[in-house]
């Protein structure tokens, strides 16, 4: 039996970093399953240069029909081919809010369907269109119509996202495809849509994944590589900052364009202490690119996440 153990901390980083599991074959009528609780430390949004550590359980369960969950995301596997995974998924994103993202997990999805200005090229009074990826002066230094200066924008604190409107919770669709090279070593394909203050952002993660092999007697690790590519729906919702941001945050505009988010590698080390219960722990390290890089919320291109967790195998 071929498993892919790869327990997802619910919520704790966005659904595209989840691993698929793979297929299992399994007696008809059965299940696999494993439930816990962990721990992680993650920024508290992609691009802060602060951590937060946060207890969230751990949860991935697969049927023998094809279906799983893993963390925030489900699945169907509908391949038979074990050298072919396809099929469709969902998973949920988290709502941030401008202290920062995961800070309202029971939050109904979609409940902040704001469409903002960040979805299209704004045009300030008296000035000139904000540009994919270009800063323009911010908004107090705009005349409106009567010749009044426009108030002030709000100081920036520590956190750059403070005073930004928040982005609810949200469930995305789309499809996984993965192909084996060798019977360890696999590319992966996640393609997700919904995201963003408009539903409109989506993402494609693409990576390299080493699955489990055992180092000693009761530890395996697994090693993957992947980046990830989204559109500028996405990019200006979550790096862009709209002229009502600027008025209220401090932070210069910015409209970014689509393209790399990031680029990152990760590691997973499982200890089986007994037939039932597991100890999975995880390291991942990030670094924003382009368009993301540049936006003036980020404060720290490298981010790293790191998490634990006690399980037990049902």
């Amino acid at each position: 039996m071929r498993t892919l153990f790869a327990l997802a901390l619910a919520g704790a980083v966005p659904a595209a970093w989840a691993q698929t599991p793979a297929s299992n074959p399994m007696p008809d009528g059965s299940s696999d399953m494993y439930v816990g609780l962990g721990a992680v430390s993650a920024p508290r949004y992609q691009g802060s240069g602060e951590h937060r550590v946060t207890a969230l359980p751990l949860l991935q369960v697969e049927w023998s029909n094809g279906v799983f969950i893993s963390g925030m995301s489900a699945g169907l596997h509908l391949s038979s081919n074990p050298v072919f995974e396809y099929g469709p998924m969902l998973a949920v994103l988290a709502r941030r809010s401008d202290k920062g993202s995961y800070d309202a997990m029971g939050v109904s999805l979609g409940s902040l369907d704001l469409s903002g200005t960040q979805n299209k090229p704004s045009t300030p009074a008296g000035g000139s269109p904000v540009h994919p990826g270009v800063v323009v002066p911010p908004a107090s230094e705009v005349l409106p119509i009567g010749g009044e200066p426009a108030p002030l924008p709000m100081q920036r604190s520590g956190n750059r996202l403070a005073g930004t409107e928040a982005i609810g919770a949200r469930l995305q669709g789309g499809v996984f495809f993965n192909y084996y090279l060798t019977p360890s070593l696999r590319v992966t394909n996640n393609l997700l849509a919904g995201s963003g203050r408009d539903r409109h952002g989506a993402s494609w993660t693409v990576g390299l994944q080493h699955v489990a092999r055992a180092l000693a007697p009761h530890h395996s690790v697994s090693l993957a590589a992947d980046l990830t590519m989204v559109n500028r729906s996405y990019n200006q919702s979550y790096f862009g900052v709209s002229l009502r941001d600027t008025m209220n945050s401090g932070n210069m505009p910015y409209a970014p364009g689509g393209g790399l988010r990031d680029v990152a590698v990760s590691a997973r080390w499982n200890w089986a202490l007994s037939p039932g219960w597991m100890i999975s722990s995880g390291a991942r390290a990030a670094r924003l690119q382009g368009d993301a890089r540049r936006s003036p919320l980020v404060e720290r291109a490298n981010n790293i996440t790191v998490s634990t967790g006690l399980a037990y195998r049902f």
